[in-house]
């Protein structure tokens, strides 16, 4: 499909779900799609929305040319109307995948875009970096910090004493001593927060034995 298509065009193809994770000969298949960046978006749809079969597709838009990390991935399995023998998809919850697609927004639980993503992830790498740096700086601190308070409770022990010595009524002339500053603790940094990964697919689920009776085996 993708050698057929002009430099410019686009191909649709529907596929059920487990293309998006099985392994063998379907990951290598992906894998080069990914990297030749023909894989445009990922759309999960419900189950059941065929009368040929029950389980849960996808559909996968294809392009010749364009970045291999903008992949959108739409994931639409839970927004569907049930129905007694088929589900269906409502002219809202088609309305809401194709502007979608065309806008290419994200919608919390609803939308990504990998290479958002990936730009967050690196973001997120690089605060990690300063948040590492900024950890070792605290835990030098902190050990300044233990130090400090040994320094102030010898200081603490020595004004109590003196101050006993001196009495509740000192006679005039004597210096009352000033009470030792304790030290102020270093303040730890904060974690960076980590970007949300785009929704996964919903897996499919097993197909019902024929003829097998609830609660009897067959």
């Amino acid at each position: 499909m993708v050698k057929s298509l002009k430099s410019t065009g686009k191909g649709v193809v529907v596929l059920p779900h487990g293309v998006l994770f099985r392994s063998g000969a379907e990951a290598r298949i992906r894998t080069k799609l990914l990297k030749d960046g023909h894989i445009d978006t990922v759309i999960g749809l419900p189950a059941n929305l065929f009368f040929s079969t029950g389980i849960p597709v996808c559909i996968l838009v294809l392009k010749k040319c364009k970045k291999p990390d903008d992949v959108l991935f739409i994931n639409a399995a839970e927004h569907f109307v049930k129905g007694k023998r088929q589900n269906q998809l409502s002219d809202e919850h088609i309305g809401r995948i194709v502007e979608t697609y065309q806008n290419r927004i994200e919608l919390e639980r609803y939308s990504r875009e990998l290479a958002q993503y990936n730009r967050e992830l690196a973001q997120y790498d690089r605060e990690k970096d300063v948040y590492g740096a900024e950890l070792e700086r605290y835990g030098a601190e902190r050990q300044a910090y233990r130090a400090q308070q040994g320094d102030y409770r010898r200081k603490l022990a020595a004004y109590r004493r003196r101050m006993a010595e001196i009495g509740p009524h000192p006679p005039p002339g004597v210096t009352i001593p000033t009470a030792p500053t304790a030290p102020t603790a270093p303040t730890a940094p904060t974690a960076p927060t980590a970007p949300t990964a785009p929704t996964a697919p919903t897996a499919p689920t097993a197909p019902t034995v024929p003829g097998a009776a609830p609660g009897h085996s067959t």
